[in-house]
């Protein structure tokens, strides 16, 4: 059996245990005690977190239907530009009553526990590869220098020396095909 400890993603539900039918809504702002995400961005430590909770008892335990709003900042994959977004998600898990049956999520000492519901919902919904903005350009390959329009590509004429006796060559203009080079054959047959 776990351990009861109290944080910032412990939810009281005393008030709903073993009474189907009954619901609460509540809402919850969550200072994230660690960082949510790593990689380009993420949902920093020290943030404030809002999460709005409809909790419904049932037979088997409470349904939680959770709608989480938190601010993300890190920088664009492409030119570095510190960026801001708010990340948006929405679950909903059943907590079980402790029983010889077991539940993923339980509700241990009347509370239930969101942390890693919280964490897993956040972390999946930040983006791989984040960008500034849609037709973000990047930077200039040569000097880094962040680019505001996407360059122009031009076909780089870069020839390997090995093939420089075919550089002359010209193709010819008389274009045929299988069926005249066969009627010409056999004319000449007859």
């Amino acid at each position: 059996m776990t351990k009861f400890k109290k944080t910032p993603y412990t939810v009281d539900v005393r008030d709903l245990i073993n009474r189907p039918g009954t619901m609460h809504e509540r809402h919850l702002d969550i200072v994230v005690p660690d960082e949510l995400g790593a990689g380009l961005v993420s949902v920093k430590e020290g943030s404030s977190l809002g999460a709005d909770l409809r909790l419904e008892a049932m037979h088997e335990g409470i349904l939680a239907t959770i709608s989480v709003v938190a601010p993300a900042s890190g920088e664009c994959g492409r030119c570095l530009k510190e960026i801001e977004f708010r990340v948006r998600v929405e679950f909903t898990e059943l907590f079980g009553y402790p029983q010889e049956e077991a539940f993923e999520f339980e509700i241990v000492d009347d509370h239930i526990d969101i942390e890693s519901l919280v964490r897993d919902a956040v972390v999946m919904s930040l983006p791989f590869q984040p960008l500034c903005r849609r037709d973000c350009a990047g930077l200039d390959p040569e000097t880094g220098e962040r680019l505001t329009e996407p360059p122009e590509l031009e076909p780089i004429e870069a020839r390997d020396p090995r093939w420089s006796a075919l550089a002359g060559f010209q193709a010819s203009t008389d274009i045929s095909t299988d069926d005249d080079i066969q009627a010409e054959t056999h004319r000449e047959e007859k």
